[in-house]
């Protein structure tokens, strides 16, 4: 069995704009003894699903301003925790944590709800990983909402940016979530800096923040890059849903030259909608664009 730990529900009590109700699934397919988390938002009997796929170093309470816009349209809102995040078991060994464990955690889960209809709402290594998924049940899929993310092929060099962050995080295994998301976005309060920290109580439960740049595919042999190219292909050639593209303009490392590379790979993408202040978390600058991006995907 995985030894994990499991942070204590008293450090999620009061954060500030998150009264949404946990649930739990620890009957996932090939990830059994761990518990996920995840947010579930809005009618359960709603016909359209967006899965909010969070990355790195945050959790779902990035979604926390984005869930009420998707929930007053109807529609139902679906955010897990990867695990090693958030509210969700925290395998304690860095090499528990590859391409293929998470995204097989979120096949697994897509399947065990039995989601249909989704949009697919990702950022950062929620599109990394999350890219991959319609492709392998694209009957489930029909929306995207993508955001300052790529595709990790491993054909393409990394951009100088993503080295240097992956370098610093190498050198920080123990980093300060809170100090890394309050310079990230200046305009959260002290409070929801916190907020982002609250899963992380010692540097024992940050295996899977740390591990993710080490998992960013740097060569066509790396673990993920084979899926991602195929993903690629699938997103270019078969893609036939709705699509919405949001940019974060000031983000240093998965900004406006990675998603021009990205927007002719999703087949009909329109233009991206720009966001002058945001950065690299643009999640927190939801008000900003939600209206428009809902009223894109129809």
């Amino acid at each position: 069995m995985v030894e994990a730990l499991r942070t204590p529900e008293e450090r999620f009590a009061a954060l500030p704009g998150f009264a949404f109700a946990p649930h739990y699934r620890d009957d996932l397919r090939g990830c059994e003894g761990l518990r996920l988390h995840y947010l579930d938002e809005g009618p359960r009997a709603a016909r359209r699903v967006f899965l909010c796929l969070h990355g790195q170093p945050s959790w779902s309470y990035l979604y926390r301003k984005l869930i009420p816009f998707v929930t007053a349209a109807g529609h139902r809102a679906v955010a897990p925790d990867f695990f090693g995040f958030g509210r969700s078991d925290k395998p304690v060994e860095d090499a528990v944590y590859t391409f293929d464990f998470h995204r097989n955690a979120l096949l697994a889960f897509i399947e065990r709800l039995d989601l249909a209809d989704i949009t697919l709402v990702c950022q950062d290594w929620g599109g990394l990983i999350g890219l991959t998924l319609p492709m392998d049940m694209a009957p489930r899929f029909t929306g995207l909402l993508v955001m300052n993310t790529a595709l990790g092929t491993g054909d393409q060099p990394l951009s100088d940016g993503f080295i240097a962050w992956r370098a610093w995080c190498a050198a920080n295994p123990d980093m300060a979530v809170a100090k890394l998301m309050a310079r990230a976005c200046p305009a959260l309060s002290p409070a929801e800096a916190e907020a982002y920290a609250a899963p992380f109580p010692d540097v024992r439960h940050k295996a899977g923040v740390r591990r993710f740049p080490r998992l960013v595919p740097d060569h066509p042999d790396a673990g993920g890059a084979a899926l991602s190219r195929r993903a690629r292909d699938w997103w270019r050639n078969e893609w036939a849903g709705r699509s919405a593209m949001v940019v974060g303009m000031t983000d240093p490392v998965l900004g406006p030259p990675a998603m021009r590379a990205l927007a002719p790979l999703i087949r009909g993408c329109p233009a991206p909608i720009e966001i002058a202040a945001a950065g690299h978390f643009v999640q927190e600058w939801a008000p900003l664009f939600m209206p428009r991006a809902l009223a894109a995907l129809g």
